[in-house]
């Protein structure tokens, strides 16, 4: 299973459509050609493989649930995409006008106990 930069971070596995949307808008930005290339397994605690996309933030680390066709799906739906499955050029500009770019920098997620940790996965 893919390890945090820090290991005192704290790690989170949850689906996409759970997120909020801040956190899928820097996903997006990590991933502007998709996410089905860059999804890793592992084996949960009941022994069923799993997928997830990897996603770091400054105080956490997700692994976000999705099989393949999901995240084909998801970007296909997405009209941040393009018909490719590349985020479109002018996405970058929209984010920035709205002002996401400056609260990444100094984004801190509020602590969600309704999350599941790693150690209980």
């Amino acid at each position: 299973m893919p390890q945090p930069t820090n290991p005192n971070k704290k790690r989170i596995i949850k689906d996409y459509d759970t997120l909020p949307e801040d956190i899928i808008t820097r996903v997006k930005m990590e991933y502007p050609y998709g996410f089905a290339d860059n999804l890793v397994s592992f084996t949960n605690k009941e022994g069923k493989r799993v997928s997830a996309l990897p996603f770091e933030t400054e105080d956490i680390y997700y692994l976000i649930r999705m099989t393949v066709q999901e995240a084909r799906q998801i970007i296909s739906d997405d009209e941040d995409y393009d018909d490719e499955g590349n985020l479109r050029d002018d996405y970058a500009a929209e984010d920035e006008e709205s002002g996401e770019s400056e609260s990444r920098s100094s984004y801190s997620e509020p602590a969600d106990d309704s999350d599941d940790p790693y150690d209980d996965y």
